[in-house]
C-alpha cells in the first residue's frame, strides 16, 4: 500500500512564501510523474505543476514564474516552492503521483494525498 502525505500549508500574508512537501511511503518499485493540484472553495480541482522523473517541468499559467516544483528521487519526495502569493492562491493543495507498483507492473497507479490547506490573507 502506498501513501502520500502533504505538509507545509498554513496562513501567509499576500506577497509571502510557503514551501509544500509531499512524502511517499509504502511498497512500490518507482515513482514516475509527480504533480501538485489545488482546489479553491467552490471551484474545480486544477493542475498546478507537474514534474517527471527526469525533472522536466510544466506549470499552470496562473502560477508560472512564481511557483517552482522539484523532487528528490532518493527520498521519494516532491516539493512546491510558492512565492509572491496572492489571495487567489488560497486552496487545498493535493499531491499526486504515478506509481509503478512492481518491476512487472504494466501500468502506473495514480495515488493522491489528503491535501494541505494554504490560506493567503491579510
Amino acid at each position: 500500500q502506498v501513501q502520500l502525505v502533504e505538509s507545509g500549508g498554513g496562513l501567509v500574508q499576500p506577497g509571502g512564501s510557503l514551501r509544500l512537501s509531499c512524502a511517499a511511503s509504502g511498497r512500490f518499485f518507482s515513482i514516475n510523474n509527480m504533480s501538485w493540484y489545488r482546489q479553491a472553495p467552490g471551484k474545480e480541482r486544477e493542475l498546478v505543476a507537474v514534474i517527471t522523473r527526469a525533472t522536466f517541468r510544466n506549470y499552470a499559467d496562473s502560477v508560472k514564474g512564481r511557483f517552482t516544483i522539484s523532487r528528490d528521487n532518493a527520498k521519494n519526495m516532491v516539493y512546491l516552492q510558492m512565492n509572491s502569493l496572492t489571495p487567489e492562491d488560497t486552496a487545498v493543495y493535493y499531491c499526486n503521483a504515478a506509481i509503478r507498483q512492481t518491476v512487472y507492473s504494466v501500468s502506473d497507479s495514480s495515488t493522491w494525498g489528503k491535501g494541505t490547506l494554504v490560506t493567503v490573507s491579510s
